[in-house]
């Protein structure tokens, strides 16, 4: 913890103000992690899956969606061009 503090930009202020944490974005997020599955169940299964697949070809333009038919009901494959997008994805949506 020592190194990354000494290591650490004065400039940027990457602490916790609260708990006195630090956190290495680049820990935190992957810029790989672009493959957001949801799991849709029930009678309105397609519908809800078709939904949301809607919002985020309405918010993400090169989003890229697959939908898999499984024994629980429908699985919603949505492929961000970058992880941050798919991070925003979740939290206007609540996922």
């Amino acid at each position: 913890m020592k190194g990354i503090i000494e290591a650490q930009n004065p400039a940027m202020n990457d602490t916790c103000t609260d708990c006195g944490s630090f956190v290495d974005i680049g820990a935190v997020i992957d810029e790989h992690d672009t493959l957001l599955t949801l799991n849709f169940v029930g009678d309105s299964a397609q519908t809800d899956a078709e939904s949301m697949a809607s919002r985020a070809q309405a918010r993400f333009a090169e989003v890229q969606t697959e939908f898999v038919t499984t024994a629980a009901g429908i699985d919603l494959l949505l492929t961000f061009g970058v992880s941050a997008e798919k991070m925003i994805f979740q939290l206007e949506n609540g996922l």
